[in-house]
């Protein structure tokens, strides 16, 4: 994510005030599906991959990770993210793009990331970069917006005169590329990509495809809409 919206402060302050923002984990709708995925963080070292507040981080630290580093390519999302592990131990944090991560050949046992790599060109290059860097054996799980919601563009629902919603459009499935969307308000740029582009760049770079999930949020969290449409894609590889 070379450009970043996040450190835009009318942007920061609209995403300060979402659920997810608010109150963690607990108030992401992919939540309960992630978790379920990760792998056992006990002793391992862990890489967030766009860690924004840190609330990934400090799980995986809650749950005996050995390490955990963060990464996010925004000054206002780390600060938050080092409030949030303040007093913890192994835990760092390095303000840079996904695109520019540099560790280590081996250097963790479990990378994740967290609807981040839609704000990235090439995912390919995404999964060459966190397979060199994971030990073998070591798991990569992420979760995406859908491609059947990046497609179209827009990202908004179709509705009448009346603002009932009718359908959610998905069109230029095939073009992958730049869209622009907005997002709480803001333009943000983002990057569509098909399903086969992720599956097949992680199989093609070393990866053993264990699961792939479309979550559904719960029903505690009231998005009957959501229902409608996939909203976001979780993938869990191990690196041959």
């Amino acid at each position: 994510m070379k450009r970043n919206p996040y450190d835009q402060q009318a942007f920061f302050e609209k995403y300060e005030q979402m659920d997810r923002s608010k109150y963690g984990l607990s108030g992401a709708g992919e939540w309960s599906t992630l978790q379920q995925l990760l792998p056992d963080f006990q002793h391992n070292r862990v890489l967030d991959l766009g860690c924004g507040y840190g609330w990934h981080c400090v799980y995986a630290l809650e749950q005996g990770a050995k390490q955990v580093v963060g990464i996010d390519v925004s000054e206002k999302m780390i600060g938050v993210a080092k409030e949030k592990t303040a007093g913890m131990d192994n835990v760092s944090y390095v303000q840079t793009a996904i695109e520019d991560v540099r560790f280590d050949d081996e250097s963790f046992d479990a990378v994740m990331s967290s609807l981040a790599f839609h704000y990235v060109e090439s995912f390919d290059r995404v999964a060459k970069n966190v397979h060199r860097m994971l030990a073998t054996g070591g798991q990569f799980v992420f979760s995406v917006e859908h491609p059947v919601f990046t497609a179209e563009g827009s990202q908004q629902w179709h509705t009448d005169d009346k603002g009932n919603i009718q359908h959610f459009p998905v069109d230029r499935y095939f073009y992958e590329g730049e869209r622009d969307t907005t997002f709480l308000g803001e333009t943000v740029t983002k990057y569509h990509r098909t399903l086969t582009t992720y599956v097949d760049a992680l199989l093609t770079n070393g990866f053993r495809l264990d699961r792939l999930v479309e979550p559904m949020p719960p029903a505690s969290l009231e998005m009957e809409d959501e229902m409608r449409r996939p909203m976001m894609l979780i993938v869990r590889a191990t690196k041959q």
